[in-house]
């Protein structure tokens, strides 16, 4: 089976993670993908073939003889997808040969344009995969689960000399919780990678520090008629809260290594209003001075309107990387090389946000992030190339190759 076909397979499951369930797998769906996957490695003839009963696939591939004492490495990818958007249902299209210009996604009256997204001129003369419009298309991350799929079926039909290579597949990475309870000592790599990313010969070793910020505003409602001097309007407070952090200080106005506070939803009453923000930034003394503004706020607003009117509840999510990966940097040449030999560019940048690989480097196992070939995530304009897939898959088997040989492997 071809890596597109793989993915187009995988796409047609509906595994959307959900962020109000606190189950493991946040949606039961996940199941379908991870079943398949399942019975799949086991066809393969892959090793040790399991699945855990919070939707964890992990399967073994066993080293080559005389490979034994090379390093044991892995590749991970997540199965499920954005509880942001819909998944079910997708549709693919498949435009041969793109020409550029416009592209009318199904009869959604969506349309995937250059003058949104300008990298569309360099994906010219390629096989574009793209949604209908009216769910996203699922390449974050089911392209990186069938770039995985696709090099165990390659390393497993023995034509490729290599160490033990191991794979992992898991669930509810986006809504957070794809690391919880992944079985780092049983999946036993040395090194690994999360297959995650954006463009292919794209690699990530540096990711945000992130937190997220609840405040809840308690105010106090009296009739407006008589309200002097006793009213606490909890929805202005909040407003008032919201312009206290860097107007400038936003997504929409950040890049590279720049931080931001982004509130995500905010809803009031008098009675009592609530905000939710995630806070980023790529240097920790940065990160924690962020964190610091919130509590001032609070400190700020309750000497205002009265001790207990705000309060904040900060919960870390992910710590940058980049720490763990610095002794382990042959894990970026060995990817910048395998890019190389396949006719690939490679990039290296920060990550704008994370991937399970950096909660994973903090619990032992260091694991940088691939491209998978895909764009524009988490909506109806995501879409990818054949190419892209392919490379990216050609990447995966030049890394294992370079592992084999010994090519810097620490």
């Amino acid at each position: 089976m071809t890596v597109l076909e793989r993915f187009l397979s995988y796409v047609a499951i509906d595994t959307r993670s959900d962020d109000t369930s606190t189950a493991h797998p946040s949606s039961a769906n996940q199941f379908d993908l991870a079943r398949l996957l399942f019975d799949e490695l086991q066809a393969l003839g892959a090793h040790h073939v399991r699945m855990s009963e919070h939707c964890y696939v992990y399967a073994e591939i066993p080293p080559t003889q005389g490979y034994e004492d090379k390093p044991t490495l892995g590749f991970i990818a997540h199965m499920d997808t954005s509880p942001d958007f819909s998944g079910k249902g997708v549709t693919p299209q498949l435009i041969p040969d793109y020409q550029g210009g416009d592209i009318p996604l199904g009869t959604s009256g969506r349309v995937l344009s250059p003058a949104m997204f300008p990298h569309l001129s360099g994906l010219v003369g390629k096989t574009l995969i793209t949604t209908d419009g009216t769910t996203l298309l699922g390449a974050d991350d089911k392209a990186g689960v069938a770039e995985i799929m696709t090099l165990a079926e390659t390393l497993l039909a023995g034509s490729i000399p290599h160490g033990k290579v191991v794979v992992a597949f898991t669930p509810d990475e986006e809504v957070g919780a794809g690391a919880d309870l992944f079985d780092v000592e049983g999946f036993g790599a040395d090194f690994a990678y999360t297959v995650d990313g954006g463009a292919e010969g794209g690699m990530e070793y540096e990711n945000f520090n992130a937190a997220s910020a609840s405040f809840t505003v308690t105010g106090v409602n009296v009739h407006p008629g008589y309200a002097k001097d006793t009213m606490v309007n909890a929805a202005l407070v909040a407003t008032e809260l919201a312009a206290m952090l860097p107007k400038d200080e936003i997504p929409s106005k950040t890049e590279g290594y720049e931080g931001f506070f982004h509130l995500t939803d905010i809803e009031g009453t008098v009675e009592k209003a609530t905000l939710h923000y995630i806070v980023r930034d790529h240097d920790f003394d940065a990160f924690d001075r962020r964190k610091q503004l919130l509590a001032d706020v609070v400190t700020t607003l309750n000497a205002r309107y009265g001790e207990g009117c705000v309060t904040l509840t900060l919960k870390d999510s992910y710590r940058n990387m980049k720490e763990m990966i610095a002794p382990c940097m042959h894990l970026i040449e060995n990817a910048r090389l395998a890019a190389e030999r396949v006719g690939v560019t490679p990039t290296v940048e920060p990550i704008r946000g994370g991937t399970d690989g950096a909660r994973l480097s903090y619990m032992g196992l260091p694991c940088p992030n691939l491209g998978t070939g895909g764009y524009a995530f988490h909506g109806p304009y995501e879409h990818i190339t054949k190419e892209g897939l392919e490379a990216e898959s050609a990447i995966l088997c030049e890394i294992v190759k370079l592992y084999a040989k010994g090519s810097a492997n620490g």
